[in-house]
């Protein structure tokens, strides 16, 4: 990363120009960020004081290729990804995925991952927090789902009318989606952005095959035990989401545990158990091997938990 100054391109370790352009910013940060680096141990932290204290070079390299990259909030009360300028330093709250495929914006914004999402991250009071080891990198995403061309006109529809929607309202990703999910709004852009967030359902139902399951969302209440007044004694909003019914989501939430064990499987990740040949669990068809006498190991044929080979090694 290299600064520009009036005096030209210089490289971060020397802030004499960066001073002469920015002294207020630089004031913060020798007063609030100084006095830390001053005492940590790593002398690059003490000596580069204004610099950042852990670079990502890796992230930073992989989106140089890429004008935007996709992006959602680690802890956020509505699931949403969306684009940002490649050449952003996110913060550490901030979920970054190295694409911008419209194709894969419609399969994580679709109902299916908001399903295996919340299933499988954990929450931050009433909001989902997504672990994109844990909600990202175990989602079965569609097989050629980034050639799929019915994904990517999908995902690029709704995006442009929500980009375009949130300017014309002057309103970020969770106003949009309080509305969303609001049964009492019915103005017309948000009934079509229901419609594309719909199309986006139907295009990832049918990316896997699953032409037989037919959702209709409605609303639902978020919170079954939600209380109706607040601790004033005032009545309390009664929070809604705009959803599947239980049973789709409960259908769909299993075919996707399927398909990641299935995955895992032909991946080698995880082993078939073996079938019990007696016992109450026994299966009939499977014949028990006939036992031979067992020979007796040698020195030179015992095997440790750890061996490898000297091209492993």
């Amino acid at each position: 990363v290299l600064f520009r100054s009036r005096e030209g391109i210089v490289a971060p370790d020397y802030p004499g120009p960066v001073a002469a352009d920015w002294p207020d910013l630089l004031t913060i940060i020798r007063e609030k960020v100084k006095p830390e680096r001053d005492l940590v141990k790593r002398d690059a932290l003490r000596e580069r004081w204004w610099q950042y204290a852990d670079k990502r070079p890796g992230l930073t390299k992989a989106k140089l290729s890429l004008s935007r990259v996709l992006a959602t909030s680690l802890t956020s009360k509505h699931r949403a990804f969306t684009y940002v300028p490649s050449n952003l330093v996110q913060d550490q709250t901030i979920v970054v995925i190295v694409s911008e495929s419209s194709a894969l914006f419609a399969a994580l914004s679709s109902t299916p991952h908001e399903v295996w999402a919340r299933f499988m991250s954990s929450t931050l009071e009433d909001r989902l927090r997504y672990t994109p080891s844990d909600c990202f990198e175990t989602f079965p995403f569609p097989k050629s789902y980034e050639t799929a061309s019915t994904l990517e006109m999908a995902g690029k529809s709704c995006y442009d009318f929500r980009a375009d929607l949130m300017i014309r309202n002057d309103e970020g990703l969770t106003k949009t989606y309080n509305r969303f999910h609001d049964p009492n709004e019915d103005s017309a852009d948000i009934q079509r952005l229901r419609e594309l967030h719909a199309a986006m359902d139907r295009a990832v139902l049918d990316a896997y095959g699953w032409q037989d399951i037919h959702p209709i969302c409605d609303f639902f209440p978020e919170f079954d035990d939600e209380e109706e007044e607040d601790e004033g004694g005032r009545p309390k909003k009664k929070k809604y989401r705009y959803r599947w019914p239980d049973d789709i989501h409960d259908e769909v939430l299993a075919r996707l545990l399927d398909l990641n064990r299935q995955r895992a499987l032909e991946e080698g990740q995880i082993q078939v158990p073996e079938q019990p040949t007696d016992g109450p669990w026994a299966d009939p068809s499977v014949k028990t091997p006939k036992r031979g006498k067992r020979k007796a190991k040698t020195p030179d044929s015992t095997e440790t938990l750890f061996a490898t080979t000297e091209e492993e090694a």
